[in-house]
C-alpha cells in the first residue's frame, strides 16, 4: 500500500468511521424508530462512502490486495456513526455505486484507473480530516 494510502487509512480509522456492502437484514417486525436528522456533515460522508467503493474495486483491479480493507473502512465508518436503518441505507448505497460504477466499465487495470485511485486517495484524505478537524468532539 502507498503512503497516502496509508495516511488515508489511518485518517478513516481516526474518524472512528470481494464486493459491495450487504445492507442489513430486516428482522421481521422491526420496532418503530424516529430517523433524526443527517449530521451537517452528511454530504461529506457520503462522498466518502463513495470514494470507499471505489477503492475498494479500483485498488482489487489494479492487482493490490486491500479491496477488504476498504469494506472493513467502510464498516467502521458505519460502527461509528451508528446511523438509523434511512441513513445507513444511504451510506450503504453510496459505497455500492462507487464499486458498481467501475464494475459496469473496466475489466482490468488501465491508466485511467490509476489516476483515479490516486484522485479518490487524495480526495478522501481531505474528506475524512475535514470531517474530523470540523465534526469530532
Amino acid at each position: 500500500m502507498t503512503r497516502i494510502g496509508r495516511a488515508f487509512l489511518g485518517i478513516a480509522l481516526a474518524l472512528s468511521l470481494a464486493g459491495p456492502l450487504a445492507a442489513q437484514e430486516e428482522s421481521e417486525e422491526p420496532a418503530p424508530t424516529v430517523e433524526l436528522p443527517p449530521p451537517i456533515y452528511e454530504d461529506k460522508l457520503l462522498r466518502l462512502a463513495e470514494i470507499l467503493g471505489s477503492l475498494s474495486f479500483l485498488r482489487e483491479l489494479c492487482g493490490e490486495d486491500d479491496g477488504a480493507v476498504w469494506r472493513s473502512e467502510m464498516n467502521a465508518l458505519l460502527t461509528a456513526e451508528d446511523p438509523g436503518p434511512q441513513r445507513r441505507q444511504r451510506l450503504v448505497a453510496r459505497f455500492n455505486h462507487g464499486f458498481e460504477t467501475y464494475n459496469a466499465v473496466y475489466r482490468s487495470c488501465t491508466p485511467s484507473a490509476v489516476r483515479a485511485i490516486g484522485r479518490y486517495l487524495k480526495e478522501g484524505q481531505a474528506l475524512a480530516s475535514d470531517v474530523r478537524s470540523r465534526y469530532s468532539q
